[in-house]
């Protein structure tokens, strides 16, 4: 599953982890993905794989809009 959130683009970030001897090895951190279905309006049901940043814009800003603005951006749902 990739972790790149529909809405908001979160992706993983790199960084250190640093042991109690300040030792560093690599690793990465990602975000909190989901997979949610939602249902639009005309009656269609879309699957879209969404941080739990997203799922709060989709609740402040309701699915339509986001929605709109994805094919706005150009995302084929």
């Amino acid at each position: 599953m990739s972790f790149v959130c529909d809405v908001t683009g979160a992706e993983p970030s790199f960084g250190n982890a640093v042991s109690h001897s300040h030792r560093r090895t690599r690793r990465r951190w990602n975000p909190n993905i989901q997979r949610r279905r939602f249902r639009l309006a005309e009656g269609r049901t879309i699957r879209l794989t969404v941080s739990t940043t997203g799922l709060k814009i989709i609740d402040r800003d309701g699915i339509e809009s986001v929605v709109a603005r994805l094919r706005a951006k150009g995302v084929k749902l």
